[in-house]
Formats: C-alpha cells, structure tokens, sequence
C-alpha cells in the first residue's frame, strides 16, 4: 500500500504542473512576443477532444498517443533509463535528465528582463514572473481567495476541508504538510539550519535566506508600478505605496492620529508615554 502512494503523488504533482503551465501559456507568450494565443489553445483543446484509445491498466488514465503512455508507465515500474554522465543520477524523462545537466554546465539561459535573475527553466522563469505582474491566477472557489501558484492552492484548499493532519504541541497550530510542520517547528525549536555563504548570517527559512542574499546581490525584485522605485523585498514595496495611495493604516489608541507605517506610530506613542512621566511628576 505504501509503494503505491509515491506513483499517486507523483501524478498528482505532474497534474498540477500541467494546470499551472495551461494557465501561463498567455504569460509565456507576453514574455517571448509570440503571437496568435488563441490560435495556439484552440489547437490544444482539438488535441486534447481527440479519441483516447492508450489508457494506464494501473490508474487508467489515458493518453492520445502510445509514446506518451510508454514514458506515463515509468512512473509505476520506477523505471529511469536516463541517466547524468556526471553524477549517475537517473530520470524517468529525457526531458528531466536535460534539466538537470545545467546544474552541472551552469547554464541559466531564462533572463528576468525586469530584475535580471536568470533560470536554468523557463517553467521557473514565468513562475517567477507572477512576482513582477502579480498575476494569481489559481482561485479558491470557497472564500475567492487567489494564488500565484496551483500547489498553494492545495494547501489552502486543506483549510476548507479540515484534512490538516499535523498538529504542534507547543501551540496548538494545525499543518496539512509533514514537511509545513517541520518548518514550523523551527519557531520554538529556534533551528536555522539556513547559512549565508557571504557573512555567515543564519535564517530558519529558505525564503528568509533569499531575501537577505539580496543585501549582497542588489537584487531588487519588487517595482513600484507608480513610479518604479525597486525594492529588495515585498513589504518594503507595500509599505512604500501608502506614498502614493495616502493610506494610513496605523492609528494611536490614546488620541487617534493616524500613520502610514508603524514605526512612525510606535514613535508617537513613546511621546504619549514620556508626556504622561512629566506631567506624574
């Protein structure tokens, strides 16, 4: 029982890849200047609308072509004919095995033209993309709340239905994933097993380690669309566009004056508190 739910999950991530790359194709084709997109899906529906006569006898899912079943079946016998001259590790796909020699060569041929971080895939590359466009195409059909990316949306979706299996004992906090609750766990354990290859500065998570690489690279990432000022991480850009918008999130609980950002309110309220010492003595 337990062999067979590695072939499941495996299918299930493919799925996922699939969905999310159908509903970049007008994203990819923004990037390349490829025209005709409609041209392109319509295609692909009449393809898919095709008479399906190769099924899977272990999942039964079917294929249009014989050849695509053939590399489909790999995933149940665990056969990976493909192997890396240079490390020996083996793949079920040749398409996976090119991928990952440009761990080895190095090559990044996927250039963000916004940020100028580069990719050794172009699925990463217009991932990555959804940061600068801010495009969250994956919909929760509960709530309507968007995400940029189909497996986040799975986890959300746990949410809903109650399946979150993994619970803290510390403080009570309720996870879908082994993996989610191994990070979490982190908070109370204070492990960072993350480390800065440049100043030896430590982090519990690997998005926090990215963030802080940006200090040494320059990178910055996030553009205001008001007046293109760039910043290395996303609440810098948020709190940056109260600028522009004149919000004023943050108000005082003793005279209710209102401030864009909260260091400016923690300020005021130490005048309050200084104030209030003078006038006790």
């Amino acid at each position: 029982m337990k062999t067979d739910l590695v072939p499941l999950k495996e299918e299930r991530q493919e799925l996922n890849e699939m969905e999310e790359k159908d509903q970049c194709v007008e994203l990819s084709n923004f990037v390349t200047g490829k025209k005709n997109i409609k041209t392109a899906k319509t295609s692909s529906r009449k393809r898919v609308q095709k008479t399906k006569s190769n099924t899977c006898p272990q999942c039964e899912r079917s294929f249009i072509h014989k050849q695509s079943l053939k590399a489909h079946m790999r995933i149940h016998t665990g056969e990976k004919p493909f192997t890396c001259p240079q490390c020996e590790k083996s793949f079920n796909h040749k398409g996976n095995l090119m991928n990952h020699m440009k761990i080895h060569t190095g090559e990044k041929p996927f250039a963000c033209q916004q940020c100028g971080k580069t990719f050794r895939q172009k699925w990463n590359f217009i991932k990555h993309m959804r940061i600068h466009t801010g495009e969250k195409p994956f919909t929760c059909d509960q709530c309507g709340k968007s995400f940029a990316h189909k497996d986040t949306l799975n986890s959300h979706m746990k949410n809903h239905s109650g399946e979150n299996s993994y619970v803290c004992q510390q403080c009570g906090k309720s996870l879908s994933y082994k993996i989610s609750f191994k990070t979490h766990m982190r908070v109370h354990t204070g492990e960072k097993p993350y480390a800065c290859s440049q100043c030896g500065k430590s982090f519990g998570y690997k998005q926090s380690l990215e963030s802080h690489m940006r200090i040494h690279t320059g990178e910055k990432p996030y553009a205001c669309q008001q007046c293109g000022k760039s910043f290395s991480r996303k609440g810098d850009l948020k709190l940056h566009t109260v600028v522009h918008t004149g919000e004023k999130p943050f108000t005082c609980d003793q005279c209710g004056k209102s401030f864009g950002r909260k260091v400016n309110l923690n300020q005021h309220v130490k005048m309050h508190f200084w104030k209030d010492l003078v006038l006790e003595f």
